[in-house]
């Protein structure tokens, strides 16, 4: 608790983040997805990097990259290696959904009073939402994106185009797979949600009812970043 409490009280020392410079301008805004910025800063690791540093001595955990399927077992291993670290800075382009809900579980079994906290200037889109969410305290700062979409089983584009060649039962097959797989994430969404106390109306409010992918007519939207006003009424962001 002591640690915990430290943290919380050195929250206004704390916004100066290595690598985000940025966001001490005004953000260009994308034209398709207008809540978020053109250019997310979320980094080009192609999984999600872990690098312990000391932070306004404090123990601090960037997590940056893609969410992959072996950041559980890395992250656990991080976590139990350093017993001192109290927050988790994340940026993240999303990634496997399956093994950001296992992360943020990780995050809360093992984390104790850990605060997650997406520093300004930094994105955290799709599966690292849930990865955010672990956190027992949870810190989205003023341009720091908590950036949400409709989740999407189809992304495997040459097994849609084979089932297409294959024919009409083929494809239905497909259909059924992806509705039924889909099902039993939304399943998962909302028991996870429940679990880190954030409101389920975050998905069925804002993230269910986003484009998975691109369609024909005005709305070319496919994210949305919350305000800081929708974060706090959801208990997505619970210290402002």
């Amino acid at each position: 608790m002591k640690r915990f409490c430290k943290s919380i009280l050195m929250l206004g020392a704390m916004f100066a983040v290595q690598g985000n410079s940025e966001a001490d301008n005004r953000l260009v805004m994308d034209k398709d997805n207008p809540t978020c910025p053109a250019e997310p800063n979320w980094t080009n690791n192609t999984k999600m990097v872990l690098t312990p540093i000391e932070k306004n001595e404090t123990k601090v955990l960037l997590a940056e990259g893609v969410v992959d399927v072996g950041l559980p077992e890395r992250l656990k291993k991080a976590l139990k290696d350093n017993p001192d670290i109290s927050e988790i800075w994340l940026r993240s382009p999303g990634g496997h959904a399956r093994a950001g809900n296992e992360a943020g579980r990780i995050i809360r079994e093992l984390g104790g009073l850990m605060i997650t906290r997406i520093p300004a200037g930094w994105s955290c889109f799709s599966a690292c939402n849930f990865v955010f969410m672990g956190g027992r305290a949870r810190i989205i700062e003023a341009d720091g994106g908590f950036m949400v979409h409709m989740f999407t089983m189809t992304g495997d584009r040459n097994a849609i185009n084979y089932s297409i060649e294959m024919g009409t039962d083929s494809t239905v097959e497909l259909i059924g797979e992806v509705e039924q797989e889909s099902a039993l994430l939304a399943t998962e969404d909302n028991d996870f949600l429940i679990r880190m106390g954030v409101s389920r109306k975050l998905l069925t409010d804002i993230m269910y009812k986003q484009k998975a992918i691109k369609t024909d007519g005005k709305d070319q939207s496919t994210r949305r970043c919350l305000t800081k006003a929708e974060a706090i009424k959801y208990n997505v962001a619970n210290v402002e």
